[in-house]
């Protein structure tokens, strides 16, 4: 169980408005479903993804292990007693030098990641989605151990990125590229105005 409140949900779309839902499945091999299991400190089942722009372009960024041209949405989680909306910020943070305002809920992501290799291993996920705004910061990762870049992309880059993500073999992109291209539909009109 996710340490995420009722309470701090229910703030969130008071704050940012209701959330497209949607659910689906992605499979991962066993050593991804570990990385994922790794990552589930005091019962964390969820990330905040953001899409942080800045007139029409989007601040995204890329692990160390990404394939030199991959960038995508930041996303982290928010940590015990935290809540979404600080979270989001602090991880906005972190992972690219920039301090934001929250604009947007958008979705909430429930995924059921299934390993290949054992089909009764499972883990259920929540992905928040958020909209913000770039508001000031100089464009470079806090968190120099997880993070190798980041950088204002066209959203006409995206596509590229999907792509290179759905042509891994890596579950874990072939999810990130289902958000973005679920997302960006979502936020074009906001962006080009």
């Amino acid at each position: 169980m996710s340490y995420v409140l009722s309470e701090d949900l229910a703030d969130l779309e008071r704050n940012l408005g209701r959330p497209l839902e949607l659910s689906t499945t992605f499979s991962m091999s066993s050593a991804e479903m570990d990385i994922v299991r790794g990552s589930q400190r005091n019962g964390r089942a969820h990330d905040i993804t953001m899409f942080i722009h800045k007139g029409k372009q989007l601040l995204f960024n890329a692990k160390h292990f990404y394939p030199k041209e991959l960038l995508r949405a930041p996303s982290g989680g928010s940590n015990p007693g935290e809540t979404i909306e600080a979270g989001a910020k602090r991880e906005a943070y972190e992972e690219t030098g920039a301090v934001i305002e929250l604009e947007r809920y958008l979705a909430r992501i429930n995924v059921r990641f299934y390993s290949r290799d054992n089909s009764d291993e499972n883990i259920d996920w929540t992905s928040y989605v958020l909209m913000a705004r770039y508001i000031s910061g100089e464009i470079e990762p806090i968190d120099t151990h997880e993070i190798r870049e980041a950088r204002f992309v066209d959203i006409d880059e995206i596509p590229t990125f999907n792509k290179i993500m759905k042509r891994s073999d890596r579950g874990g992109f072939h999810y990130r590229a289902y958000i973005s291209e679920k997302i960006t539909p979502l936020i074009v009109k906001d962006i080009s105005e």
